[in-house]
């Protein structure tokens, strides 16, 4: 396994991931403007699983060019709800509204990962997890929402698997690292294949 690696990404889950499991990594966010990237990928008729792909793949070389000779590890996630892309919410109404469209269905969230050397691609993995939300009354949504501090809700989407989120789901099938964002067993596979 290389000595560390570069975290293409802000979010203190993956980093935590890492950390965890005795991966260390320095994190250099790539500042890559999601929402254009995302909304160009949308009128090409993209999946929500391209999309969380390409963005991935995008943060990863960005941030490799810069850095050479170096792992570098990209990532993004993404909520797939019947083919429509969920993304992160902006405020809470948009919180709430997300949670409307959940309530009581099924939908996959996608973890897609890259890693980069010197500006290209070098490996990258794919995992889906299904999720069915449990029916809940308006009021019973306004609640757990008035739960989630800003910070969280931010970063994490409108769920966190490892908290509150859990309650809201009637079934979870799938890894709980792709649902965190991070599938870490197939990044390590492919890691200690580098020494």
């Amino acid at each position: 396994m290389p000595d560390k690696i570069i975290l293409a990404s802000k979010s203190k889950v993956r980093k935590d991931i890492l950390d965890k499991n005795n991966i260390e990594s320095v994190v250099e966010p790539s500042n890559v403007d999601e929402e254009i990237v995302k909304l160009a990928l949308i009128k090409e008729n993209a999946t929500p699983e391209i999309i969380s792909k390409n963005l991935a793949e995008l943060k990863a070389n960005k941030v490799s060019t810069k850095i050479h000779d170096q792992i570098v590890l990209g990532a993004d996630s993404v909520i797939d709800l019947d083919g429509e892309l969920i993304s992160k919410p902006e405020n809470r109404e948009e919180a709430m509204n997300i949670l409307r469209k959940l309530n009581g269905k099924s939908h996959f969230l996608i973890s897609s990962v890259c890693i980069s050397k010197n500006g290209s691609m070098v490996w990258n993995y794919t995992d889906k997890a299904t999720l069915i939300m449990k029916n809940f009354s308006e009021l019973e949504l306004e609640k757990y929402l008035s739960k989630i501090p800003d910070e969280n809700l931010y970063a994490y989407n409108v769920y966190q698997i490892e908290g509150e989120g859990r309650s809201l789901f009637s079934s979870i099938e799938g890894d709980e690292d792709t649902i965190m964002g991070l599938p870490i067993k197939k990044i390590k596979e492919y890691l200690n294949l580098q020494k």
